[in-house]
């Protein structure tokens, strides 16, 4: 307020209160500070006007403050546009900011003024400050004029390329506003959405995917790509744009993988056996079994990546988890939503209304997730009609006969809440529990019968139409509490009530035929004041009188039919009409009179009480269409499973894309600064050749001129390999090497990248095939020979292992230093035969400067250094398999940090299997393997025989390829096979090493070298 003080003095006004500053700007001396309250439109605002016409920037400045205020405070500030938008132009950075804010607000409205601005907006999209450009870009796209589409479209183009991820992030939004003002150019949209989806910032994600939902929802293949992406940077997005993200998902995965909820059903079928069953039965059971349904790695990765947002702050996410969970999770594991649900119902009322709307849905279907929570939905005092009527919902969906008894108490007590209409709500509620629970349907009718005795006409009336539904279920048994209704008609005045008495007693007059004509007279004398819908049931007990007792009510009928022959209301008119022509007999009457008594006394079907959210389950949860049960604009259904799932292959990522993100994003790099040179011209025919190359020749070829190029040369590194022992284990590194960073492409796991920003590898060198084959045979020949050497026992298995580290460290005094081509930054296998698993990027990374420094990290003769036993083993294990899951089998395991004996790439893991059953379990082994690509597994041996409380431990090998992706596979014995799957954490794929302090430092001085901008973009 400084700032308009400033103004006042400049004006010789005197000081006037704070509410009359905002409001009128120029008080005359004489005035009293509250005249301005009391002031003219016409001098609304001059102040203003006034500051932003003036020549410093700080009453600028205060004024477009005040301005904003006035906009956040809900006024209208259009009148201003013009004195405006004169200072967008400004060359203060805060003042320019502040317009675009203003601006950004009005420009719709004032599109012929923000018009004359336009180039100004386009300069400003060139500006140095990220803020600026993108509230250009903002502004740009507020306009809705037609004629400026062709620069709002090159705008967006330029932005999206943008190094800023928030000008990226600010593009994604233009692109729905243009789409909107002009659909023809969705085809050029749509590029940029495909270019934007590959951003690897969590801020431009959700914006985009907002985008794509908005542009082209239905183009499924644009996601391919970048699905595990989404996946695994899903935690660290916006919260608005985790709840888009996660709706599209929740399309694009049931397109693409096939149902997981028929295993269950299987297993349902399964775990019935009938007694007396053939044993071809059993075989088709056990068939069902074996073929049963195994999650797709890419589902999986989905349902554990959102699993932690069930924890967020934001109940929209919370909510988009659970409705994820819903239709994607196999049924067993969708019950863990239900506690974050549950906790929602802490939040204000809003939050509770859409929730507990969810939960009455999924409460229909599966019970058994919220029964857990009953007491939670327990209505309280406080709550308003709409929460109350939600909750008693859903108490009535989680009826059974285990809690009947405790919802009936808690019923009672609604039921004489001032809240007439919840009280209704209740006593509807009784009667579906009467309905559905058997056991208490005679202890509900009499709660009910009691309740007619109430002295408020609304809970009566709920009571009456209530006990007639339950009275069609059995009515033979209830003919005093029909005469007991019928007592009541003179006292209940509400409409709906006295029709169903009505509707009761003649429906059921032959067992009460005493009270049913005494009923008619007296309804006979007020017809006239009933409301219709009571007129009509009364001209219904005169036809089925007519028909069973015509003796006593032929004249009785005869007078209510003349009386509705002259009503008011065309509907009484005409059924008047009609039953005359059905029941009394003349010449006119056709052939329906003869069966007017079938048509009148047929036997009606009980009515069924269901729950009002039984058909909202074909919206997909959380959405505006399941909370107003109706098709909103915008939509867009979930599709069914597909029988088969399609190729999964369409979402792997190939190393040449990679390839060309980091050149792309490095040469904007290279662009700006050109004295800091990334790139040589060698290094970028290296990566073309290495993604184009078809021969081992061409790519030989062009390592000689790449060396000769750099001008670095190694005696040692260029040398050949002397033996074929040395050639063997180059070519296992280099095949090693290919497949991890085909692996660390189409994996795109979370822990991946991590090890992507700090593995650096030189291009592939080339080697011969035979090389290639006889480096598989040896392979396949020490796995063969590692197999039939673990038949052995424990002990032999120790004494080999000690052999087998001799014999590595034998062979690491052997080996010569590898080629320049080969030395990678951080990999151990030029240190020793056990390779450390790193995953490799591609070769464009690599700078002759860094090249030449790497070319140090060859061995002299006095480095040392080796794989050495671990420092702690860890005692903490892994649950396998439970012994409830196992029926009776239990499994567990750890890694015992040992180098595994079973091959040099494979994790050593221990797996304790006990017998906790009373019975002997045989032939305990390993069976369909469902390894991700690359993965190889070394089974234990199988178990012939586990005794009674007996436990014995295996050891078994898997190769993780440097990727923490689980090992599934089934344990099964002589009866039973039992899905489980092995997880490792990050460091258990990783070796101990020792060295001295001195190769230390030279190691840890190599790593110094790596340019910030590289580990940036790693």
């Amino acid at each position: 307020m400084s700032g308009s003080g400033l103004s006042y003095s400049e004006q010789g006004g005197e000081a006037a209160s704070e509410l009359a500053q905002e409001v009128v700007p120029t008080a005359t001396p004489s005035a009293p500070a509250a005249f301005g309250l009391f002031s003219s439109d016409t001098k609304k605002n001059e102040d203003l006007k006034q500051m932003l016409e003036s020549s410093k920037d700080s009453a600028k400045l205060d004024a477009m403050k005040r301005i904003v205020g006035m906009i956040a405070k809900g006024k209208n500030a259009s009148e201003l546009f013009p004195a405006v938008v004169k200072n967008v132009a400004s060359k203060n950075i805060e003042i320019k900011k502040l317009v675009y804010v203003y601006l950004m607000r009005y420009a719709e409205e004032q599109q012929d003024l923000a018009l004359l601005s336009i180039s100004t907006f386009q300069r400003a999209l060139k500006d140095p400050n990220q803020l600026i450009r993108a509230s250009a870009l903002r502004v740009l796209s507020s306009i809705r004029v037609p004629i400026i589409v062709p620069i709002m479209m090159l705008a967006i183009k330029e932005a999206s390329s943008d190094l800023s991820p928030y000008v990226r992030k600010n593009a994604a939004h233009a692109i729905q506003k243009l789409y909107s003002l002009d659909p023809e150019q969705k085809e050029m949209l749509i590029e940029v959405i495909e270019k934007l989806l590959k951003d690897k910032s969590t801020l431009v994600a959700g914006s985009v995917v907002m985008a794509f939902e908005e542009v082209c929802p239905d183009r499924i293949d644009l996601i391919h790509k970048n699905y595990r992406k989404l996946c695994n940077l899903l935690v660290d997005v916006e919260e608005w744009g985790q709840v888009v993200i996660i709706h599209m998902l929740t399309r694009y995965a049931r397109t693409q993988f096939v149902s997981p909820w028929k295993d269950d059903e299987v297993m349902e079928e399964y775990s019935e056996n009938n007694f007396y069953e053939s044993d071809e039965e059993q075989k088709e059971k056990d068939q069902k079994v074996k073929n049963t349904y195994t999650m797709d790695p890419d589902h999986r990765l989905l349902l554990r990546n959102t699993k932690p947002l069930l924890q967020s702050r934001n109940a929209a996410v919370v909510m988009a988890v659970a409705q994820l969970y819903w239709h994607l999770a196999p049924k067993s594991e969708a019950g863990i939503v239900s506690k974050s649900l549950v906790r929602l119902l802490h939040s204000n009322r809003e939050v509770q209304y859409i929730v507990l709307q969810n939960i009455a849905t999924m409460s229909i279907q599966r019970k058994g997730m919220f029964e857990p929570y009953l007491k939670s939905f327990y209505v309280r005092s406080t709550d308003p009609t709409m929460i109350k009527t939600l909750k008693l919902e859903i108490l009535t969906n989680l009826a059974n006969e285990a809690n009947i008894s405790t919802l009936l108490r808690e019923f009672q007590t609604y039921v004489k809440s001032q809240d007439k209409q919840f009280a209704a709500a209740t006593i509807q509620a009784i009667g579906r529990c009467a309905t559905n629970i058997t056991e208490v349907t005679d202890t509900c009718l009499n709660g009910l019968v009691c309740l007619l005795s109430n002295r408020d006409e609304i809970v009566v009336a709920e009571s009456v139409v209530v006990i007639k539904k339950l009275l069609q279920t059995q009515p033979a048994h209830h003919g005093e509490i029909i005469k007991h209704m019928a007592k009541l008609l003179d006292n209940i005045t509400v409409p709906v009530a006295r029709a169903s008495i009505l509707w009761l007693i003649g429906e059921y007059c032959e067992r009460v035929p005493k009270i049913a004509p005494d009923v008619l007279r007296k309804t006979a004398k007020t017809f006239t004041n009933e409301d219709d819908l009571v007129k009509l049931q009364i001209l219904n007990l005169g036809a089925k009188l007519y028909l069973t007792n015509s003796k006593q009510t032929k004249l009785l009928t005869q007078y209510v039919l003349n009386l509705g022959k002259y009503d008011q209301s065309y509907d009484i008119r005409d059924r008047t009409r009609f039953i005359r022509q059905l029941i009394v007999p003349n010449e006119k009457s056709g052939a329906l009179s003869k069966y007017a008594k079938k048509i009148f006394l047929a036997q009606k079907p009980a009515p069924l009480l269901e729950s009002p959210f039984k058909d909202r389950d074909h919206f997909q949860l959380g959405t505006l269409s399941h909370t107003l049960n109706s098709r909103a604009t915008g939509y867009l259904e979930l599709s069914d499973w597909p029988k088969v799932a399609p190729d999964p292959s369409v979402r792997n990522v190939d190393v040449a894309e990679l390839a060309k993100e980091w050149t792309g994003i490095l040469g904007k790099t290279k662009k700006e600064k050109p004295t800091e040179k990334f790139y040589s011209e060698s290094e970028e025919e290296e990566d073309e050749s290495s993604s184009t190359s078809a021969s081992e020749s061409d790519s030989g070829s062009e390592s000689e001129k790449e060396d000769k190029e750099e001008g670095s040369s190694d005696e040692s590194s260029g040398s050949s390999s002397s033996s074929e022992e040395s050639s063997d284990s180059e070519s296992d590194s280099k095949e090693s090497t290919a497949k991890k960073i085909s692996r660390a492409a189409a994996e795109s796991d979370s822990e991946d990248i991590k090890k992507k920003a700090k593995g650096i590898s030189g291009k592939r060198s080339p080697s011969n095939s035979s090389d290639t084959e006889s480096a598989s045979s040896e392979e396949n020949s020490s796995d063969s020979e590692a197999e039939s050497d673990s038949k052995s026992d424990s002990e032999s298995g120790k004494s080999r292992n000690a052999t087998s580290s001799k014999k590595e460290e034998k062979t690491l005094q052997d080996r010569k230093a590898p080629n320049k081509q080969d030395v990678f930054l951080l990999d151990l296998d030029d240190f020793c035969p056990v390779t450390t698993p790193v995953a490799v990027p591609t070769a464009a990374v690599l700078s002759p400067s860094l090249t030449a420094d790497l070319e140090g990290l060859s061995l002299s003769s006095s480095s040392v250094i080796d794989v050495t036993a671990p420092v702690s083993v860890p005692t903490k294990t892994h649950e396998l398999l439970h012994r409830m899951s196992g029926k009776g089998l239990a499994a567990h395991y750890h890694f015992s940090r040992q180098p595994g004996i079973f091959g040099d790439r494979m994790v050593s893991v221990q797996v304790t299997v006990t017998n906790t059953t009373d019975q002997k379990i045989e032939n305990i082994h390993i069976k369909e393997k469902k390894l991700p690509p690359g993965m190889r597994m070394h089974e234990f041996n199988p178990i012939e025989c586990l005794e009674p409380a007996g436990s014995i431990t295996v050891s078994m090998g898997i190769d993780f390829c440097d990727s923490a992706q689980m090992a599934s596979f089934q344990l099964c014995t002589k009866d039973d096979h039992f899905n489980v799957n092995i997880q490792p954490p990050v460091g258990e794929l990783l070796l101990p090493v020792t060295m001295s302090e001195k190769d230390f430092k030279k190691e840890q001085a190599c790593l110094c070298f790596i340019p910030a901008q590289q580990t940036k973009g790693c």
